[in-house]
């Protein structure tokens, strides 16, 4: 229903007049602008340099945005010539850029930081340039958003053999200057590149001898594999069949660099790299749930948070273990034999959740499983439970897992743990999603009745998806235990689903690689640029609404949805024709 509703909207949007859609996209922009400066994200922006006394994050995001205006002009193509593009994203931009302009001028004459305390004089000189009067600063920013506007469309309407390069060449430079802290690290420590970080970057940032030889390299990369590409074509080869046969070898490829990634890159890049696995976990659980079955779990946490328990007690060196607590010496367990321990226990409180939500569908079965995992929270903090879990004290001195005799102690090592984890559960995923099984959850999914009609036993099947998906979060909590040395019934709120959730919305669902990207997207690129933590959620918010609006496949989504939604859309495209015409 959600989908039909998208794609309504997108054939409603198809009406637009071509200038009244240039205007409404500049409109929708400068309120962006607005947002973006009243709540302070440019502000904290300016801290983070993309090129070292060129360009500051704040100035990278505010151009995006101006630079948006004119490619979503030229993409919709309402206007009639490439000319016209240019022309209309010139004045999308412009218009985006009137708000932010009008909100330099009103801080010049009056003080807002009594309302918004975000107003600063930074603020005002980022907006002006540090120009004087600020009326010219505003002005000129202004042109700037005409200019990128109209250089947007530009993009655009290129031919795309101008266009790829021109585009990997801005990402290329901007991707070396974002993430400027992860890739010097690894530059730094490997002596043999060395060479290349005095090359690209001083010790505050991208140089701008750096920025210009990303570009290049970005773009005369992309050329040589379109060139590459064209003279296989040219040559005769079946493309298809060719990506078909190099689909497998570039998979192990990705994965021996991502396995590499952490050992160049050390502790940091392990933490970044070990949360990212943990979420991917968990998003291959509530994948099988949501993705396939079409369950919404809200309260998936609580197998996370048993899984990590589990653990706890059978393996700390603390009076709450069951060791200690019992006197029982038969349950001092190592990691190795505490985690399948933690995976059943976490498969069995799974499948004890499904039996009461197994009539409930909707809003209404995410209602009833955000209140199941709430009592499991409540219940580890509960003082009747506090003899056997630690209550608010928690469980302390979890030992860390233990390979050939020697301690996993460092991120990067643990990290190896959630690696290979995450291979075997996508296997597990992968074959699952194409099984029997699988296709079971996918008809319940799209219609219980019928799937019921057809003799699936829906009480089996969704009890399944349950105790499988908790396997998963059941993995990922006993590993979160032991890397951690510690939990505390604090680490498992309930804010744990709903990032899981929204990786799978935004990576896409039902998409075992969605899930990847998701998380690579939501949970890697938050930990990579933690100075700006306090917008987390904002950003949250924004990417899950971008892509259900934008995208709402998701960024990777699987064939099969893929299908559906191109259906949906057909079909809500022939309906509103029909009314369309029966109005007439």
């Amino acid at each position: 229903m959600a989908m039909d509703v998208i794609a309504a909207s997108r054939a409603d949007h198809d009406d637009a007049t071509p200038w009244g859609h240039v205007g409404s996209t500049g409109l929708y922009l400068g309120i962006a602008v607005l947002a973006l400066c009243m709540v302070g994200v440019l502000n904290i922006f300016t801290e983070r340099s993309i090129v070292v006394g060129y360009i500051s994050l704040a100035y990278a995001m505010l151009g995006f945005t101006l630079l948006a205006a004119g490619v979503m002009v030229a993409q919709r193509g309402l206007l009639s010539s490439p000319a016209m593009c240019i022309v209309g994203g010139a004045v999308a931009g412009a218009i985006a850029a009137v708000f932010g302009a009008a909100l330099a001028v009103i801080m010049s004459l009056v003080n807002l930081r009594f309302i918004f305390v975000a107003m600063e004089p930074k603020l005002l000189k980022l907006l002006t340039f540090g120009l004087q009067p600020p009326i010219l600063g505003a002005l000129a920013l202004i042109a700037l958003g005409a200019a990128l506007g109209a250089f947007g469309a530009l993009i655009v309407v290129l031919p795309r053999v101008v266009r790829r390069p021109v585009v990997a060449a801005l990402i290329g430079a901007g991707m070396a200057g974002l993430f400027q802290e992860l890739i010097r690290i690894i530059l730094v420590n490997n002596i043999a590149t060395k060479w290349l970080h005095d090359l690209l970057y001083t010790y505050t940032g991208l140089t701008l001898q750096g920025a210009v030889i990303m570009a290049v390299a970005s773009a005369v990369g992309i050329m040589a594999y379109d060139a590459f590409k064209g003279g296989l074509r040219a040559a005769g080869v079946d493309m298809a069949a060719t990506e078909a046969r190099l689909r497998l070898p570039l998979m192990i490829l990705t994965l021996v660099i991502i396995g590499l990634f952490p050992l160049y890159g050390g502790n940091f890049v392990g933490q970044v790299f070990l949360m990212v696995g943990f979420f991917v976990l968990m998003g291959m659980g509530l994948n099988l749930e949501v993705g396939l079955a079409g369950l919404l779990d809200l309260g998936f946490v609580a197998f996370y948070a048993v899984g990590a328990y589990v653990t706890a007690l059978l393996m700390a060196d603390h009076p709450y273990s069951l060791a200690q607590n019992f006197g029982w010496e038969w349950a001092k367990l190592s990691y190795w034999e505490a985690m399948p321990i933690a995976i059943l226990a976490s498969i069995i409180v799974g499948v004890l959740f499904g039996v009461p939500v197994l009539k409930v569908r909707g809003d209404y079965l995410a209602v009833a499983t955000l209140g199941l995992g709430e009592i499991v929270r409540v219940i580890v903090l509960s003082e009747a439970a506090a003899p056997l879990l630690g209550g608010s004290q928690g469980i302390l001195q979890i030992p860390r897992p233990v390979v050939f005799g020697q301690p996993l102690n460092d991120q990067v090592s643990l990290f190896y743990v959630v690696f290979f984890g995450s291979l075997l559960a996508a296997y597990v995923a992968w074959r699952l999603e194409n099984s029997r099984l699988g296709r079971a959850w996918t008809a319940i999914r799209d219609d219980e009745d019928v799937a019921q009609a057809l003799g699936i036993n829906l009480i089996q099947v969704k009890l399944l998806a349950y105790g499988l998906g908790a396997a998963f979060a059941g993995f990922a909590g006993s590993i979160f235990a032991v890397l951690v040395g510690s939990i505390f019934p604090h680490s498992f709120q309930l804010i744990i689903s709903i990032n899981v959730l929204a990786l799978i919305i935004v990576g896409g669902m039902g998409s075992l690689p969605g899930v990847v990207l998701g998380s690579a997207v939501l949970i890697g690129l938050p930990e990579m640029l933690r100075e700006f933590g306090e917008f987390r959620y904002l950003f949250y918010g924004l990417a899950i609404v971008a892509v259900t609006r934008l995208k709402p496949e998701g960024l990777w989504p699987s064939a099969a949805r893929r299908r559906e939604l191109r259906m949906d859309a057909e079909a809500a495209a022939l309906e509103t024709g029909a009314v369309t015409e029966k109005a007439a």
